[in-house]
């Protein structure tokens, strides 16, 4: 997490390029730190947020080749490559369970495991939903609160009462004049090979780098979770957490930021000599 540089067994010489490697080592490591507050400041302003997925980065460390190194503090005469620095990579959802939450409406569902809702986007595109308050559309699909509707086009009767969602998915109503409830549809689950791959969207919804990776299974079945009707599930953000490593993100910016500070002195120093 925190920015190192290595150092060579030798003392050279201090020159220019050395003290221009500083400032580019360490507004790497100033610009990294920098995405990862970004990220924990999301983290922690949807910490109330229904479904929400923390996210996280990885950092990678910069080589530079030997032709960067030329003459370099920590440059080595056998052209091994040396460390440059860090940058942030792109951050990716963590899928841990969050606490489910009891709502007691009936169009409320969680996905209690692993697993996600398929919904179908506006283009036609698969978007994953872990849940949440589900809806009737105009067109009288089952749908998530924002309009999308199940690709699974599960389609309620109007004249449906007393709609319930089994464990294993089974969607089923009781419908006017019947005693008896009668199945409607049947919720299925789908889990993604890397979710590391996927976008992270608003109102929720993740979407797969690749469609193809999707494995549909019906829920409890091939590792996939069950589905609760009645709840939802909340963010799995920790604020302690979040905390913590907000503080050690902020003393690793510092460190980068007293690299520039050092090699603004060693500057100085040396536009000072005379000869």
């Amino acid at each position: 997490m925190f920015m190192t540089t290595l150092w060579g067994g030798r003392s050279p010489c201090l020159g220019s390029d050395d003290m221009n490697g500083a400032f580019y080592v360490g507004a790497a490591g100033l610009h990294s730190q920098q995405r990862a507050l970004e990220v924990i400041a999301n983290n922690i302003a949807n910490m109330n947020t229904l479904g929400f997925k923390r996210s996280e980065v990885r950092f990678a460390e910069l080589m530079a080749g030997p032709s960067a190194l030329a003459g370099a503090v920590g440059s080595t005469s056998d052209g091994l490559e040396s460390l440059g620095g860090v940058m942030a990579q792109a951050s990716s959802p963590v899928f841990v369970q969050g606490d489910l939450k009891p709502t007691g409406r009936p169009l409320d569902v969680a996905i209690n495991g692993e697993g996600f809702l398929e919904l179908l986007g506006q283009d036609g595109s698969s978007m994953l939903w872990r849940g949440g308050a589900m809806k009737i559309n105009a067109d009288g699909f089952l749908a998530a609160a924002n309009g999308m509707p199940l690709k699974t086009m599960i389609s309620v009767p109007i004249d449906a009462s007393a709609v319930t969602i089994d464990r294993d998915g089974k969607v089923s109503a009781v419908m006017s004049g019947d005693l008896a409830a009668k199945q409607i549809g049947q919720l299925e689950l789908v889990r993604v090979k890397d979710t590391g791959s996927m976008t992270s969207l608003s109102d929720g919804l993740f979407q797969p780098a690749n469609p193809a990776d999707l494995m549909v299974a019906k829920p409890g079945e091939d590792g996939s979770g069950v589905i609760v009707q009645g709840f939802v599930e909340g963010s799995n953000v920790q604020l302690s957490d979040e905390m913590v490593t907000l503080l050690l993100m902020q003393r690793s910016y510092a460190a980068n930021a007293q690299v520039l500070q050092a090699g603004d002195q060693l500057m100085a120093i040396a536009n000072g000599l005379r000869r």
